[in-house]
C-alpha cells in the first residue's frame, strides 16, 4: 500500500515551492505575532501585580 502523504507536484515545481514557502512564512508570522501578544499580556499582568503590591 502506498503511503498516505501529500500529492507530489511534478508539473510546476517552482510555483509549488513558492506557494508552500508563502504558506509556511504566513504560519511562522502568525506564530510570532501570537507569541508577541502573549508576551505583552504577561508583561502587563506582571506590572499590574507589582503596582498592587506597592
Amino acid at each position: 500500500m502506498p503511503k498516505k502523504t501529500k500529492q507530489k507536484n511534478t508539473k510546476n515545481k517552482a510555483k509549488h515551492t513558492k506557494l508552500l514557502q508563502r504558506k509556511l512564512n504566513k504560519e511562522r508570522a502568525e506564530k510570532e505575532a501570537t507569541k508577541a501578544r502573549r508576551k505583552a499580556i504577561v508583561q502587563k499582568a506582571n506590572e499590574a501585580k507589582k503596582s498592587d503590591d506597592c
